[in-house]
């Protein structure tokens, strides 16, 4: 398929999509985490687009303002793999090389698991494999991740990060550069965003086995990690390996947080560029 992608569906949701570069390059699938959009992409997707690949950003469940159901168990990890199993399909690709970053990197994990024939590549930025994630749980990793039962209370994450993404400020606290912490506000609460973005953390009280079971990864697989990822630690991040059974690269960024789209897209582009090229 050559044409332009500006939305696909997936039953009765309809999804947005950035899709840039050049049209006749490889396709690569870029998937973002919380709470972003799918333009926290764009200077990533720039230095790809140099090195001739076609990417397609989409906004995910939650937050395509056509594709945000209010029950929890709508967010459950396989209606998202679904989702991206739908974008496949409408590129009309045999395969994609996959991106995700953060719960985009979650569900990346998940597709490339269980869909390994409609995937050439991954690349996963900041998640490590979910079942490291679990393991790494008493070694350290439960006192980082407190904000993903705290996001499961009613009503009180909605009060709290609106009034602090609209505060002057209140992004870059949270240590996003520019001029992505200023752009918050409208991209999550004003957009409406905001409820579906947290219910990827309120629907994991509804996963299944099948979602709670995401497998080992047979394709080429590069995880990018930074050494001061305040949610996300090393330990999680050095057992990812042990559940890829392909061509592995684990790619250590330092000295940046979580926030790596952002802060050093070039570094993230080059694990894409050489892992793809690879």
């Amino acid at each position: 398929m050559t044409d332009r992608i500006t939305e696909f569906a997936n039953g009765p949701y309809v999804f947005d999509v950035i899709d840039d570069g050049p049209i006749d390059g490889p396709p690569v699938i870029l998937l973002h985490g919380f709470p972003q959009r799918a333009t926290v992409w764009e200077g990533v997707a720039s230095r790809l687009h140099d090195n001739g690949l076609r990417t397609l950003a989409p906004d995910l469940r939650g937050y395509s303002p056509r594709a945000r159901p209010p029950a929890r168990r709508d967010y459950r990890m396989g209606e998202i793999v679904a989702d991206v199993v739908a974008l496949i399909d409408t590129l009309g690709a045999d395969t994609v090389d996959l991106v995700g970053h953060d719960w985009g990197g979650a569900a990346a994990w998940a597709v490339a698991a269980g869909h390994p024939q409609r995937i050439a590549t991954l690349t996963v930025a900041s998640m490590p494999h979910p079942a490291a994630f679990v393991r790494a749980m008493p070694r350290g990793q439960v006192l980082r991740s407190w904000y993903m039962a705290a996001f499961n209370l009613p009503k009180l994450p909605e009060w709290f990060l609106s009034k602090l993404f609209r505060s002057p400020g209140g992004g870059a606290r949270m240590g996003l550069p520019e001029p992505f912490a200023s752009q918050l506000y409208s991209d999550i609460v004003a957009s409406g965003a905001l409820p579906g973005a947290l219910n990827w953390y309120r629907g994991i009280p509804f996963w299944g086995r099948a979602d709670r079971r995401i497998g080992r990864v047979r394709v080429p697989t590069t995880y990018v990690w930074s050494d001061g990822d305040f949610a996300l630690g090393r330990v999680a991040a050095e057992m990812t390996s042990s559940y890829v059974d392909a061509p592995y690269e684990f790619r250590i960024i330092h000295d940046v947080d979580h926030w790596l789209l952002e802060a050093r897209p070039a570094e993230v582009a080059a694990a894409i560029v050489d892992r793809v090229g690879a």
